[in-house]
């Protein structure tokens, strides 16, 4: 359950059994998830979504989500992170996020424009907290530039700061940093890669 030994992201605690087939794996993977979740001894729960902006890594608490990471970002790499900054207690269990990805595929069918999701916001801290705070404020389809989330966050002249805020923003999309662009309207790196930004801004700007 922890990520020492870890098997391949898409595998599962019994993929080196001999003699089990797929989904005898899976019924049994399923069963462990549950129980570790029932028990309470399961801490960060995650599972992984197609997008159109590619493979996304979905990652809970108890608190809510915690993490979203591009597969540019290395899957692997931030379970590790997950198990050394939250706990080492990570599994896979896509139950538990279901209703993430399903607001998410909303979001990508043009039918949701605001995430209603509990946010643990533990990876993120002093001014790069705030600065994540005044991100959910820009709205769906406008965006904002760092030098005017820098002034709503209580500093204007800390631009930089806020643009290592958005590039460390452990939940992009649900807390839409690809909605701050530079002050000369080109739109800046992102996190998941410009081509991703695009996209992203393209679809809230086509409804």
């Amino acid at each position: 359950m922890t990520t020492t030994n870890r098997p391949p992201l898409d595998g599962d605690l019994f993929a080196a059994l001999p003699g089990v087939d797929e989904e005898t794996q899976a019924r049994l993977h399923a069963r462990l998830a549950a129980a570790s979740d029932r028990t309470g001894i399961l801490d960060v729960a995650y599972r992984t979504l197609e997008t159109p902006v590619g493979s996304l890594l979905l990652a809970a608490t108890g608190e809510g989500l915690v993490r979203v990471a591009y597969a540019r970002e290395d899957h692997e790499k931030v379970l590790e992170q997950l198990a050394t900054d939250v706990s080492p207690r990570v599994l896979r269990a896509p139950a538990r996020l279901d209703g993430t990805a399903r607001e998410l595929e909303e979001y990508f069918a043009g039918r949701r424009h605001l995430f209603d999701l509990p946010l643990d916001f533990r990876l993120a801290r002093g001014f790069r907290r705030t600065v994540l705070s005044h991100l959910r404020e820009i709205g769906y389809g406008a965006t904002a530039s760092y030098a005017t989330v820098a002034q709503a966050a209580g500093s204007p002249r800390a631009v930089r700061a806020v643009g290592t805020a958005c590039a460390t923003n452990p939940l992009p999309i649900v807390v839409p940093c690809h909605r701050v662009v530079r002050s000369d309207g080109t739109i800046g790196q992102y996190v998941g890669g410009t081509e991703a930004k695009k996209a992203l801004l393209g679809l809230e700007a086509a409804v």
